[in-house]
């Protein structure tokens, strides 16, 4: 009998701190006390605590180990498995959000007693076992929509839920289902946009490490609403973690009948493949992906027509992110009333973040759609490192806005944020202090955009390495004030003539960033670098032209 569980960090950092050799090593303490048979040793995902890896939780007490070494295991298996009692040496360090929640005043839930969707087995199950998925209600919402519901049913409890899709524009899933649901074809396919490649952006990579049957449960009900039968997930290349848990999830599923033909006796058949991506950013844009996906060059299709009509391989398809479709099955479950519940009136569920930069704690946080920055930073972040001020934080990744203060209360939700100018994107929050300097990290990021863009128009192409030139020559003390002017020019074309969304969400930073702290920019060209960060007074680099079709 089962009285105890051990679950262990599985994450690609813990694993390159020694989890595997740490699991290994419990398992061993555990047979030396004739314990094997009585306590549970697994893996879990991202347990949430970036600074305490590897971490070891021990249910059912739901006491968290460490940062744990190889020799703390004898230790902590002598006192809390064998003698029944806290390990107080081995304990991690108190959360500093210990008290600041309580201080927190509760605006509608958002603060205390929030309700997690995606992340609801984080740190709780083993990924690899397909069992312990199935013990947290894994593929219920499969099993009911099979038995009960239509598949009509299925997409309209989706579309009345108005859950938006997470991977960064907001379009609402059950309006884009119902676009291919609608069209007359012999073939549909399902597409999970696993590429995450956005800088600073890791939520997916963590959602298909620690709860992989959660994406593959999503699609098969995707697949169920709109009449699919298949299933592709482009994964990112580097995700070698997330691709060999997809795999035995895929497989563990299939031997148990939950994906494959005829599922659960229904009559339905839906199978799921996996793609790895060769780790171009732009094939996190849709039609990019899709023509990645059929073996050619990542590079954007002409629009319309769009996917939803002409997908993979000419067929009707829907593309939704691995955030998106992880929230598909607890809203069958639960019902469209429940989801909306949670969150704001016009975004409801939740957020998921990673969270970097200036604050006491980083890592992957799910929050209600509204929550304020304010309330992020204070009540997940720990506050601000070290209590140096706040000065602006980029949302959404390399293609996000800047934030300045002035809109830290402002509730972020996809409808709130685009009516101030800005834009939740992917979901990653780098938070920044008044140490850091604006003008150069619109250069990191423009530097970042002119390695990546495909090469497909001249306006991306060609833009997004000028507007690289300009902020260099800005950090050295060698531009004027109206090269300020024409860096704001130029990102504006960028951003209205460039053929897809990489090269108009290129400039946003730049625009943003002019938006709120233009002063900032205009001291750099008159020689001055009110941070201290920048190499002023020095000549820059010499320009290196890295495409030969310049």
């Amino acid at each position: 009998m089962i009285r105890a569980r051990v679950m262990i960090s599985g994450d690609p950092v813990s694993m390159s701190l020694g989890a595997d050799e740490i699991k290994l090593a419990i398992e061993a303490e555990l047979a030396f006390y004739g314990l094997e048979d009585e306590v549970q040793v697994g893996f879990v995902g991202q347990l949430g605590r970036l600074d305490v890896l590897p971490a070891v939780v021990v249910y059912p007490e739901g006491t968290l180990y460490g940062p744990l070494r190889l020799e703390d295991v004898p230790h902590l298996v002598e006192e809390h498995l064998y003698k029944g009692r806290i390990a107080e040496s081995l304990l991690a360090p108190p959360n500093v959000l210990s008290g600041v929640i309580a201080r927190l005043p509760a605006r509608e839930g958002l603060l205390r007693g929030q309700e997690r969707v995606v992340l609801r087995r984080a740190g709780i199950i083993e990924p690899t076992d397909i069992e312990e998925y199935i013990a947290y209600d894994g593929y219920f919402a499969l099993g009911k929509a099979l038995s009960e519901m239509s598949p009509a049913e299925v997409l309209q409890t989706i579309k009345d839920s108005k859950l938006q899709g997470r991977g960064g524009a907001g379009f609402p899933t059950g309006l884009k289902w119902s676009f291919v649901a609608g069209q007359q074809a012999d073939k549909k396919y399902i597409v999970c946009n696993a590429d995450e490649s956005e800088p600073g952006t890791f939520k997916d990579r963590l959602i298909l490490e620690g709860d992989p049957h959660a994406v593959l449960e999503g699609m098969a009900l995707a697949g169920y609403a709109v009449g699919a039968d298949e299933g592709w997930i482009y994964v990112r290349g580097e995700y070698a973690l997330a691709k060999e848990r997809l795999l035995t999830a895929i497989q563990q599923a299939e031997a148990m009948g939950l994906l494959g033909d005829n599922i659960m006796d229904s009559g339905f058949s839906f199978h799921i493949h996996l793609h790895s991506g060769a780790g171009a950013y732009v094939c996190g844009e849709e039609t990019a992906l899709l023509e990645s996906l059929e073996g050619k060059r990542g590079i954007p299709r002409v629009r319309p027509p769009y996917p939803t009509v002409v997908g993979f391989r000419g067929q009707p398809t829907v593309i939704n992110n691995v955030e998106t479709l992880a929230n598909v099955a607890p809203i069958i479950l639960r019902s469209a009333a429940w989801f909306k519940s949670l969150g704001t009136e016009r975004s409801p569920g939740t957020k998921v973040y990673t969270m970097l930069g200036d604050v006491n704690i980083t890592g992957l946080i799910e929050v209600p759609m509204g929550i304020t920055l304010r309330e992020v930073i204070a009540a997940y972040g720990g506050g601000m490192r070290d209590d140096v001020p706040f000065k602006c934080a980029q949302t959404g990744g390399s293609a996000g806005s800047i934030i300045a203060p002035e809109l830290l209360d402002v509730p972020m939700d996809y409808a709130t944020m685009r009516e101030h100018g800005a834009s939740l994107g992917s979901g990653a929050l780098l938070i920044c202090n008044v140490n850091k300097c604006i003008v150069d990290i619109a250069y990191v990021v423009m530097r970042f955009f002119e390695t990546e863009s495909c090469g497909k128009c001249t306006p991306c192409r060609i833009g997004t390495l000028r507007m690289s030139e300009l902020l260099n020559r800005l950090r050295h003390g060698q531009a004027s004030l109206e090269d300020v002017s024409m860096l704001e020019e130029m990102a504006q074309a960028v951003a209205k003539t460039s053929f897809c969304g990489l090269g108009q969400g290129a400039p946003v930073s730049i625009l943003t960033a002019l938006r709120s702290f233009r002063e900032e920019f205009e001291a750099h060209a008159q020689g001055s670098c009110p941070t201290g960060v920048c190499p002023m007074k020095t000549e820059p680099p010499e320009v290196i032209v890295r495409r030969g079709y310049l």
